[in-house]
C-alpha cells in the first residue's frame, strides 16, 4: 500500500470520521459546502454563461424573471439581473470571490494571532502585557470602522485607476486585522501552559535555540483550537465581506461578491425584480450556515470533554 493509501486507511478508521459518519447534520453540511466550492472554483467550467464578459450580455435579456415565472426561459435557470447577466453564473462567480476573500482573511489573522500568541506566552512579562493591550485595543474597533479607515489610507495613497485593482486586498487586510485577536488568546493561553512541560525543559537543556522550541514543539500543540476557530471564523469571515461589500466598502462592480450582488439587486426590489438579490442572499445564507454547522461538529468532536 502506498503512504496516501494508508494514510486514507487510518482516516477511514479513526474516531473522526466515525463521529463524522454519524452525524447526520455534520454530514449534510459538508456535502453542501463540497458541492458550493467545486461550483465556486469551477466556476467558469459549470457557469452557465460568463456574466463578466460585455461581448457576451445582451440588454435585451434584462430582467427576465426565473424560468418557472412567466416571461422566464430556460436559458436563464434563474433570471437576469439588469445587464443582461445570468443569476446563476454571477452566484458562482460571487462565491468565488467571497470564498477566496473568507480564506485570505482567516490566514492572514490565523498567521498574526498565532504568532502575537506565541510570543506573549513564552517570553510573557512586559511584552505578553503589551501584545494584550494592543488585542484589547483592537477589540474596541469594529470590522466596519477599521475597514473605513483602511479604506480612506488607500484612497489617500493609491491612484485613482488603481483603487478597484486593489480593493480585493483592502477587504482582506480589514478583515484579517479585525479578527487576530481571538487566535492570539487562544494560542497564548495554550503556550504558557506548553512551555512549562517536561519536553520543553529538555529541549531547553539541550540547547536548542528559543525559535526552534517555539515553532517546532510548541506550535503543533496549540495547533488544535487554532483549527476550529479557524473554521468556525471562516463563515463570520465571508458574513463580515458580504456586509462591507453591501455598504460599499467591499469588492468592486468588475469583481462582485455576493454581498455585493446583494447590494445590486436590492435597488431593484421596489420595482419587482426580487430575484436578483434574492437568490445571492439564499446563497450566502446557505454557505455561511454549512460552515457554521461544520465547524461546530468539528469543536465539539475535538473537544477531549466530550469524548
Amino acid at each position: 500500500m502506498t503512504s496516501v493509501q494508508i494514510f486514507l486507511h487510518r482516516f477511514y478508521d479513526s474516531d473522526l470520521f466515525w463521529k463524522f459518519r454519524k452525524t447526520p447534520a455534520a454530514v449534510i453540511a459538508a456535502a453542501v459546502l463540497l458541492v458550493m466550492v467545486v461550483c465556486a472554483v469551477a466556476a467558469p467550467l459549470l457557469a452557465p454563461h460568463t456574466p463578466f464578459d460585455p461581448g457576451t450580455l445582451n440588454l435585451m435579456d434584462s430582467r427576465l424573471p426565473p424560468a418557472w415565472l412567466e416571461g422566464g426561459t430556460i436559458t436563464y435557470p434563474l433570471g437576469t439581473d439588469e445587464q443582461g447577466r445570468d443569476v446563476l453564473s454571477t452566484i458562482f462567480y460571487g462565491m468565488r470571490i467571497s470564498l477566496a476573500v473568507g480564506v485570505a482573511a482567516v490566514l492572514l489573522s490565523v498567521v498574526i494571532g498565532v504568532t502575537l500568541g506565541l510570543i506573549a506566552g513564552w517570553f510573557g512579562g512586559w511584552v505578553d502585557a503589551v501584545i494584550m493591550r494592543m488585542g484589547d485595543v483592537q477589540l474596541s474597533f469594529p470590522t466596519i470602522m477599521i475597514a473605513f479607515f483602511i479604506d480612506g489610507i488607500t484612497k489617500a495613497v493609491m491612484p485613482t485607476d488603481l483603487r478597484e485593482l486593489t480593493r480585493f486586498y483592502v477587504v482582506i487586510l480589514a478583515i484579517g486585522l479585525a479578527d487576530w485577536v481571538q487566535f492570539a488568546r487562544t494560542v497564548r493561553a495554550a503556550t504558557m501552559i506548553e512551555k512549562n512541560k517536561d519536553y520543553t525543559a529538555a529541549a531547553r537543556l539541550s540547547r536548542v535555540s528559543t525559535m526552534r522550541i517555539v515553532f517546532t514543539h510548541v506550535l503543533p500543540n496549540t495547533l488544535g483550537p487554532v483549527i476550529i476557530l479557524a473554521t468556525l471564523g471562516l463563515g463570520v469571515a465571508i458574513l463580515t465581506e458580504a456586509i462591507l461589500s453591501f455598504l460599499g466598502l467591499g469588492m468592486p462592480p468588475t469583481q462582485p461578491s455576493l454581498g455585493a450582488l446583494i447590494r445590486v439587486g436590492n435597488d431593484l426590489l421596489l420595482s419587482g425584480e426580487w430575484w436578483i438579490s434574492m437568490f445571492p442572499g439564499l446563497a450566502l445564507v446557505l454557505l455561511v450556515l454549512s460552515v457554521n454547522i461544520f465547524g461546530d461538529w468539528l469543536r465539539d468532536a475535538l473537544n477531549p470533554r466530550l469524548k
